[in-house]
């Protein structure tokens, strides 16, 4: 029949009904494509409600009230597909209330060298909304900051500020992207034709790279910066060819935007152990599955290694004939 019908049987046992029960079942019938994971839940909410209205006023097994349910119903499917949300009167003591809820995908699990970034104005983030860990490490979430130094310089527990950025990121309020630095690599990916194509993309992207004060950046000068990201040239080697379109362009967030829109993606180093040296260390890093954030990042709680910088690990693997670097 290309429909679906999903439902809630219920059954309430009382020596008052015929057969000393009152069975009922509340279903929706949809289109057989429909993902249903967001109805589930009104459903069984929706049963729920006509469960305590038949035990307290018997508002089923009364004939006379039982004719309200058929225009309840049909208001309830009219708001539920227009808005997606319902408040409608019962009685003078009861209401039903239903919203439909977006499902959204498990976040990413957000790791100490993760830097997250707002995908909206903070100006409009209404901080009282949230917890208040939340509320803490707001002030230090700028785009730069990775969410290891969130944790150090609001003083908050590392991983009370992971699952505090997992659940803005499950809410799309930030995104994440990787520790900027202007040794890093980054090449362009085949979504940077967006920004030729995409009327609404370019204005976006000449808004959020303008340096402040600076007269409006020209399409020309970011498409060009963008088009110079390739695997062997650093940040820094962009910002010395091409001094002149940076003038009005902010290099760190030109490579932001471009990380959030997958414009760019980042080319990262992978040490990788090819003989058994435990002079080599930290060996359980050197597998060629942890970059150099990860390492530089994890590496830091130790005396030994405290604020390890690229550069530092960079010298100290060059000098290890036991180590060699992937790019990827």
């Amino acid at each position: 029949m290309g429909k679906k019908l999903i439902g809630c049987p219920v059954c309430i046992e009382h020596k008052k009904y015929s057969r000393n029960a009152l069975l009922f079942n509340l279903g929706l019938v949809c289109d057989a494509r429909t993902k249903t994971c967001a109805l589930e839940p009104i459903v069984k909410k929706l049963s729920g409600y006509l469960t305590t209205l038949e035990l307290e006023s018997g508002f089923i097994s009364n004939e006379e009230s039982k004719q309200k349910l058929l225009p309840i119903m049909s208001t309830l499917l009219e708001e539920l597909n227009a808005t997606g949300a319902c408040t409608l009167p019962i009685d003078e003591s009861n209401t039903i209330n239903l919203k439909l809820i977006e499902q959204r995908r498990d976040p990413l699990i957000v790791q100490e060298y993760d830097v997250p970034v707002f995908t909206q104005c903070k100006d409009h983030f209404i901080k009282s909304q949230w917890d208040l860990t939340t509320q803490q490490i707001l002030a230090y979430i700028d785009g730069f900051r990775h969410i290891q130094k969130i944790s150090a310089e609001a003083d908050v527990e590392l991983n009370l500020v992971r699952i505090a950025v997992q659940n803005l990121l499950y809410y799309g309020v930030v995104t994440l992207v990787s520790i900027f630095q202007y040794s890093n690599v980054y090449c362009t990916t085949p979504t940077v034709q967006s920004l030729i194509d995409d009327r609404s993309i370019q204005e976006e992207c000449l808004n959020y790279v303008t340096k402040k004060g600076q007269k409006r950046a020209c399409l020309r000068d970011v498409f060009q910066l963008y088009c110079g990201l390739t695997p062997g040239t650093t940040v820094r080697d962009l910002c010395s060819r091409y001094s002149q379109q940076l003038q009005r362009v902010d290099e760190r967030r030109l490579i932001q935007y471009g990380l959030m829109k997958a414009l760019i993606r980042r080319l990262q180093k992978y040490p990788v152990k090819v003989t058994r040296d435990e002079r080599s260390r930290p060996p359980r890093l050197y597998t060629g599955c942890h970059s150099y954030d990860e390492i530089c990042c994890k590496t830091a709680p130790f005396p030994v290694f405290a604020g390890m910088s690229y550069k530092e690990l960079d010298e100290r693997l060059e000098n290890d004939p036991n180590i060699i670097v992937c790019w990827k």
